[in-house]
């Protein structure tokens, strides 16, 4: 009788999970607050009526990795480096670099200088928070003009990718700089290689395997390779980042020669429909993880006075910033963009992907939660607010920035 009752759980909060992603096109309440809500409801009930439910917070950082990658993948998959899509992409890479290097930078120094804090751990937890989610960026931004949305996916992707490979090269190397540098590169080289050779034999197994189970073979070699090379300490996530960049170009590597061993039109057939069965897997790991989270964070510890001034000292940063970055980029832009920079599911699964010994009490698990709802609820706010006209991104050179709304290309 309890297998039925867990059964029936999951079932509903699937489901619930699914309709909170349909019902952002009417309420604009972002998917990721309400599961958080659902998890904090979920924690509520348990606690007032006394039922017993096994701890599985060992959990998170499972199902917290396994996002992770899935995360970095989608994201790496999105982005196509095509000469008709150069400037949108330059614009997101800018845009993306200059905003998180700036905000970490600040509260770095913040953190060493004021809070004598050492400048390592400084660093490992203000990177979390510099971080732009596509997961959530991207998903909300579909009520936006076409060259918006554009905009959002290449920045929110980028942001996550240097984001990621930042935390990686601060966590991997605690030594001197240049000794850190040197290493990064050399083990970045040989992941490279790596990568490369990894994508070959993928896309070729993703092209030529016959049998009905192969999408989930090729994702759990993924998964496998990385958590090899995290074991051998090398950034298994850029790993993750060429072998979803190297899939998503695969027009680079079309020539005779390729041609003769590789049908690209089926490849890239087969890439989209591994897509959509990364993007389902994503929504379920993701669903799980937020609801798990909500569900495991204190409470008490929203209301507390100290963690209530820094999130809020932290959201307003974050969007001053943008604020400041995007009038002086921009010779036009459209308000709504400046609301869109949530914090999500990267800031909490690079946050727990702390050692103990590095965290910094003042910036603990409460205060990043409330960072990722403010910044949301900023973002939905954004979203409601009227559009006075369409408008075009102009860069100084006013040239401005079209997108094909059915096939997203650059024009």
């Amino acid at each position: 009788m309890l297998t039925n009752y867990v059964i029936l759980g999951l079932c509903v909060l699937v489901i619930l999970s699914y309709l909170f992603d349909i019902s952002f096109k009417y309420s604009k309440i972002p998917g990721v607050v309400l599961l958080i809500a659902l998890g904090i409801a979920i924690q509520l009930i348990v606690n007032y009526t006394g039922i017993r439910i096994p701890n599985m917070r060992s959990v998170l950082p499972i199902l917290g990795t396994l996002g992770l990658i899935l995360i970095v993948m989608d994201a790496s998959l999105e982005i196509k480096l095509e000469k008709s899509k150069a400037k949108g992409l330059l614009r997101g890479i800018l845009s993306a670099f200059v905003l998180f290097t700036v905000f970490v930078a600040i509260l770095t120094i913040l953190l060493v200088k004021i809070w004598d804090q050492p400048l390592t751990e400084a660093l490992l937890n203000s990177i979390p928070l510099g971080i732009i989610s596509s997961a959530v960026a991207i998903s909300s931004a579909a009520l936006l003009d076409r060259d918006q949305r554009e905009f959002i996916t290449f920045e929110s992707a980028v942001s996550d990718i240097i984001g990621i490979l930042a935390f990686d090269f601060i966590l991997i190397n605690q030594g001197s700089i240049g000794h850190g540098l040197t290493i990064f590169a050399f083990n970045g080289l040989i992941t490279i290689i790596i990568a490369a050779l990894m994508t070959a034999i993928l896309a070729l197994l993703l092209h030529k395997i016959k049998h009905h189970v192969s999408y989930i073979i090729i994702l759990t070699s993924v998964i496998l390779v990385y958590v090899l090379a995290k074991l051998v300490h090398l950034p298994g996530l850029f790993l993750v980042v060429v072998f979803g960049l190297s899939l998503a170009n695969n027009h680079l590597a079309e020539n005779t020669i390729a041609n003769n061993f590789v049908d690209f039109d089926k490849f890239r057939d087969d890439l989209n429909s591994f897509k959509k069965i990364l993007a389902e897997l994503t929504f379920l790991v993701r669903s799980f993880f937020f609801i798990m989270f909500g569900f495991y964070t204190s409470l008490t510890g929203f209301i507390n006075q100290r963690n209530l001034i820094i999130a809020i000292g932290i959201t307003a940063g974050i969007f001053i910033l943008r604020w400041i970055f995007l009038k002086l980029l921009l010779k036009k832009v459209s308000g709504k963009l400046i609301y869109f920079a949530p914090r999500g599911l990267i800031t909490i699964l690079l946050f727990l992907s702390i050692p103990d010994g590095l965290r910094i009490d003042l910036i603990n698990e409460e205060v990043v939660t409330l960072v990722i709802i403010m910044s949301i609820f900023v973002m939905m706010i954004g979203n409601m607010l009227p559009e006075k006209k369409k408008t075009e991104i102009f860069l100084k050179d006013k040239e401005p920035l079209l997108i094909d709304p059915v096939t997203s290309d650059v024009k």
